[in-house]
């Protein structure tokens, strides 16, 4: 095998690692402060859209993952970002923030209503 084979199979493995690091890093999760709530809430990082998933148990099994879509405010922003999650201390806070790390813009975010809904960004 030629040297400039090598080198270009070495370059697209390396490609291909770093693909699969991007996509690990598209989503953060983080879980609700409450803590009698089993609750954890994920942001798309690019996206600032919301979601978030807790346990229910369901008669005869082992229980489902009940999952909430974005709601008023939860969906993708209207600029791209550096989305992440912060929880307060709160030991009764059902919710997060949603922070942009390059706007340094935040909402706050919840479930209501079977939807995780989120406040106007502000700073």
């Amino acid at each position: 095998m030629s040297r400039s084979r090598v080198i270009a199979g070495m370059a697209l493995a390396l490609a291909v690692a770093g693909m699969g690091t991007a996509v690990a890093d598209e989503y953060r999760f983080m879980p609700a402060p409450q803590i009698d709530l089993n609750r954890v809430y994920r942001v798309n990082r690019l996206t600032g859209e919301m979601g978030a998933c807790q346990y229910a148990i369901k008669d005869n099994t082992v229980g489902v993952a009940l999952c909430y879509p974005a709601g008023e405010g939860g969906g993708p922003q209207p600029i791209p970002g550096d989305y992440d999650l912060v929880r307060s201390n709160h030991e009764r806070e059902g919710g997060v923030f949603r922070v942009n790390v390059r706007t340094g813009e935040v909402s706050i975010c919840y479930v209501l209503t079977e939807r995780v809904v989120c406040t106007p960004q502000a700073r």
